[in-house]
């Protein structure tokens, strides 16, 4: 399968693909006669897998370390879920930063409702913030 067609097959670009196989992410593929990659039909769910984990939140390095443990021949399962369990840690700090971030913003919107615009002195910016 040439990169164009492995492309319009993953939903990505051949940009994309050629980032990927120079970060070592997938196999240098074997090249026709005439130069052209010749990607295995397989490819389509190592890159599948790719923008899995992307969705999941993981580095492209975090794949990359799941797919050398693969392609050397065992299973990636424990690291991988050590992976999972690191991300859930750093989602829920994140929720958690949003969250106050919220109360921050909410506070400061409730405080611009009672207070006048006019009511701002020439020496400042904004006294809602």
């Amino acid at each position: 399968m040439r990169i164009g067609e492995l492309a319009n097959a993953t939903g990505t670009t051949t940009k994309t693909l050629r980032f990927y196989e120079s970060a070592g992410l997938m196999p240098i593929p074997p090249r026709t006669s005439s130069g052209y990659r010749d990607y295995p039909s397989d490819t389509v769910h190592r890159i599948a897998f790719i923008r899995r984990g992307q969705s999941a939140g993981l580095t492209l390095a975090q794949i990359g370390e799941i797919l050398h443990i693969r392609d050397g021949g065992n299973a990636p399962c424990a690291h991988v879920k050590s992976l999972l369990s690191e991300r859930l840690k750093e989602l829920d700090h994140q929720i958690a930063d949003l969250l106050a971030l919220r109360e921050t913003v909410q506070s400061l919107h409730s405080a611009s409702l009672t207070i006048e615009p006019a009511a701002c002195a020439p020496n400042q910016v904004c006294q809602y913030i």
